[in-house]
């Protein structure tokens, strides 16, 4: 018969369940973020390169009716991340998150194998955009599941000092990922020619990510597993979630809201915007991409430290999506002004500072939230469904808000309103203490 589902937590909840040898904290850590980092890599890089896929797979009359293609079929591709979560979170907390881990981490290079093979339209018709949103779906799907196993892992494999320095590494990988994007981006632009690039130079990023997948696999081969689904619950995770913490998956869905709007605007649009927009050669955009990043892994770094030292994930998250509020108008304000370009660059660090402190501290007061056996369900399913929502999204509402209002300016008061929404959610979040 099935147990009933826990309450609060026990205090073996984040410890590990395997008698086995614990594996070093960098194997745990790799094995833990390399999923999540590719998955980051290979969207970043469609972002950056979003202009170029739209000409050759999306031909349109107006250069803006192939970048909203290009960013249509980006955002399509989360529309698998639910169904992604609800499958994958639940075996991950079925069969462990070792398990779930390596079933992600093939799925997904599977779908970045489509994108980076695929011939262009000119060459197979309308087969090629197809097949791209095959590639993307299947993305999707693996992404959908890869957060909530990965993230728990790293939760549940660190003592009660050590989770915000773990967890932040979902964090750092993200912001590696985009920066590696970004860098490949620049170096690209800058060595090879236009007609080089629209060849196959924008390929190169793609095939660069496949090198990550027999490497993730043979090291998350290597972790000990931190639960083994012995914990059931009535009517499987899913149910258990939806039935159990209906007010915490309403509110986390808002509280991830405003880290993803914050991460898929500032950060992967970035570099269309600027150059599309704001007229800035691309490999200026890129490099500015690359200082973000960097800006971003050792914002959340730090943020894991202050938070096991600070003990309290929600003022933490609080304060630091106000100060993201405060950056975005001027970000975007001395951006469109040549004479103020260097402060919109030094506004854009402090919201990118702000979003990784953000992210941090969502994802530890989420996690805590949720008893074990639910853990990486819940996790997925309220990540998954927001990244879809506002993610998805959000490159391509900001460009159709531009083209509609006319005013550079438009996706900065998008944002502003959403995270607005997003910090009273995250004020109406009840906060749990695993210890």
């Amino acid at each position: 018969m099935a147990q009933a589902l826990p309450t609060s937590s026990s205090p073996a909840d984040a410890t590990p369940a395997s008698a086995g040898a614990t594996p070093s904290r960098a194997k745990l850590i790799a094995a833990a973020s390399l999923g999540n980092g590719l998955e980051m890599f290979d969207f970043t890089v469609f972002s950056f390169f979003a202009a170029i896929i739209g000409q050759l797979y999306f031909p349109s009359d107006t250069p803006y009716g192939s970048l909203l293609m290009a960013v249509g079929v980006f955002g399509v591709g989360f529309v698998m991340r639910p169904l992604g979560s609800m499958v994958l979170g639940a075996y991950a907390d079925r069969h462990g998150r070792k398990q779930a881990m390596l079933l992600t981490i093939t799925l997904m290079g599977l779908g970045s194998a489509l994108i980076a093979f695929t011939p262009t339209h000119a060459q197979i018709g309308l087969a090629a955009p197809l097949i791209l949103l095959v590639g993307r779906l299947l993305q999707g799907f693996s992404a959908g599941g890869e957060i909530g196993a990965a993230t728990t892992l790293l939760l549940e494999s660190a003592s009660p000092g050590r989770r915000g320095f773990h967890v932040s590494w979902q964090v750092i990988s993200q912001g590696g990922s985009a920066l590696l994007g970004a860098a490949l981006g620049a170096l690209l632009t800058r060595s090879l020619s236009e007609t080089e690039l629209h060849a196959w130079g924008w390929r190169i990023p793609f095939l660069v990510g496949l090198l990550i997948i027999p490497v993730g696999l043979y090291i998350r081969r290597q972790v000990d597993e931190t639960w083994s689904g012995a914990g059931t619950v009535e009517g499987g995770p899913v149910r258990a979630f939806l039935r159990e913490h209906p007010r915490r998956f309403g509110l986390g869905l808002l509280i991830v809201m405003s880290a993803t709007l914050l991460t898929y605007l500032m950060q992967f649009y970035m570099p269309t915007y600027m150059t599309r927009i704001v007229g800035l050669p691309a490999t200026s955009a890129y490099l500015a991409g690359v200082a973000s990043s960097a800006v971003q892994m050792a914002a959340a770094l730090a943020a894991g430290l202050l938070l096991d030292r600070f003990g309290r994930y929600k003022p933490v998250a609080l304060v630091s999506l106000a100060v993201a509020l405060l950056g975005i108008y001027p970000a975007f304000v001395w951006l469109n002004d040549p004479t103020t370009q260097g402060l919109a660059f030094a506004a854009r660090f402090v919201v990118i500072t702000a979003m990784s402190v953000n992210m941090t501290a969502g994802l530890l007061l989420i996690l805590a939230g949720l008893p074990r056996p639910v853990r990486a369900t819940g996790l997925a399913m309220t990540y998954a469904l927001a990244v879809t929502l506002f993610g998805g999204t959000a490159q391509f509402i900001a460009t159709w808000l531009i083209e509609a209002t006319g005013s550079p300016l438009a996706p900065a008061w998008y944002l502003i309103v959403m995270l607005l929404i997003g910090w009273l959610a995250l004020l109406s979040y009840p906060e749990r203490h695993l210890d």
